[in-house]
């Protein structure tokens, strides 16, 4: 990536030749680049040093990121009235500095804070508060969310009340996209939030608006469809070890009980009657050995059926995920296209103006169509200079061709679990009546032709 390329050379960079793009419009492509390179070179480095960096760009400083720091609504300042928020906040702080036990804590909120508040405002207390305790390095987050996560998950049990959650980690962390997505994405990896949970999020109306402007909603979706296949990925290496293993073990026990066999079966004639001729300690070893290796191997089948049921969960949440996803996108998009014309034209969105339109038949144009998926034009050139002046897309056109790309980059990303479901979805999601240009994207991102 270029943000970790410029950290190699000290974030050395001719940036006064990208100047200009603050002039741009906030939605356009080249300004957005600029917004989320520095942002993402704050991450690896801090915001003094990629301050100084572009001293002699003092344009660019408007599109530095907030000084990343923690949103906390609870603070206590005696320049603010103290709340009842406030009061149980530093109540809940006192528990926790105490060592209370979690069960402590939450009979103490469903006795304290439910009856009286409301659940909605006592997951704004406790997880603000929490949040706070836990925002000084991502160790004491994972702390917070390892011994206080019950606490979290009594509270939201369901999509609804962790989409709340979610609200309030944005806001906590609003000045730092990192710290939102590493905690919504530890979040997750505890189960305190469901992945169907982060799309819905994701393609909430506050989200949406952010789609052309920010990189921080797609940060969060992708960590989310990453993590969901990943955990298929590694349950089906560890099934395939431990089906392995069994194989192993079958075979260590198979010999072990040969040998026991054989032991048991060398006799001797004493006094007329046939005794077995080992001596009782081999015979109690070769037992022992015997009931080992059983005891092994069935230790290995249990574990791998655990295994396949996990996954058989985990492709069955993958599928909903997919159908989810694909879903939301028809749903965002089609609020905002432009409209097909009665002809059959479809709209030529980088031209800015939806009754310009080109053939519906003309392939060349309309992959070009999904292609240029940054709103990139043909006049643009090297370091963000541009011959035309200004930016000539409209923001909900820019905001169109924005959402298509990444429609398209997901349906590339994930090809192979999306084809494994393209049924389901051709059903339920690719039917008919859906824009041809969110057909165009998805479509070209599988490399599947349009008539398929």
């Amino acid at each position: 990536m270029v943000f970790t390329s410029l950290s190699n050379f000290q974030f050395i960079w001719p940036w006064q030749e990208w100047a200009n793009v603050k002039g741009l419009p906030k939605w356009a492509p080249q300004r957005v680049f600029v917004q989320e390179v520095l942002e993402r070179e704050i991450r690896l480095s801090y915001f003094e040093k990629i301050k100084q960096s572009i001293e002699d760009a003092a344009e660019l400083e408007g599109l530095l990121p907030p000084k990343a720091g923690p949103n906390f609504r609870y603070h206590t300042d005696e320049s603010k009235e103290s709340t009842e928020g406030h009061r149980l906040s530093k109540e809940l702080v006192s528990m926790v500095r105490g060592r209370k036990t979690t069960r402590d804590i939450i009979l103490w909120v469903e006795e304290q804070i439910v009856p009286a508040n409301g659940a909605k405002f006592t997951v704004d207390v406790v997880s603000q508060t929490l949040l706070d305790i836990g925002s000084k390095s991502f160790t004491h987050l994972i702390t917070v969310l390892e011994r206080y996560g019950q606490i979290i998950s009594k509270l939201c049990p369901d999509e609804e009340m962790q989409l709340l959650l979610m609200d309030e980690v944005s806001a906590y962390w609003k000045n730092s996209t990192q710290m939102t997505a590493i905690a919504i994405d530890r979040m997750m990896g505890y189960r305190l939030i469901s992945n169907l949970a982060i799309v819905k999020w994701v393609f909430s109306p506050a989200n949406v608006d952010q789609y052309h402007v920010s990189d921080r909603p797609w940060e969060i979706l992708r960590n989310t469809v990453s993590k969901t296949y990943n955990r298929i990925s590694d349950l089906r290496k560890e099934i395939q070890t431990l089906t392995k293993s069994i194989q192993v073990a079958k075979e260590a026990r198979a010999k072990a009980m040969k040998e026991l066999e054989e032991a048991k079966s060398i006799l001797e004639i004493v006094e007329c009657q046939p005794v077995s001729s080992e001596r009782p300690g081999r015979l109690r070893r070769l037992q022992g050995f015997a009931d080992k290796a059983k005891e092994e191997e069935v230790t290995i089948e249990e574990s791998l059926e655990a295994k396949q049921a996990l996954l058989a969960r985990g492709l069955e949440e993958g599928k909903e995920l997919l159908r989810l996803l694909f879903k939301s996108f028809v749903d965002v998009l089609t609020e905002r296209l432009p409209p097909v014309s009665a002809d059959g034209d479809v709209p030529n969105l980088r031209a800015g103006d939806p009754n310009v339109t080109f053939p519906a038949s003309d392939p060349e144009a309309a992959t070009m169509e999904i292609d240029n998926e940054n709103g990139a034009d043909n006049n643009s050139q090297v370091n963000g200079e541009n011959t035309e002046v200004g930016y000539t897309i409209g923001e909900l056109e820019q905001w169109c061709l924005c959402t298509l790309g990444y429609l398209k980059s997901f349906s590339r990303q994930y090809a192979t679990e999306i084809w494994s479901h393209i049924g389901m979805l051709d059903e339920e999601v690719f039917v008919e009546r859906i824009h041809p240009l969110i057909r165009k994207a998805a479509f070209s991102g599988l490399c599947r032709q349009m008539n398929q």
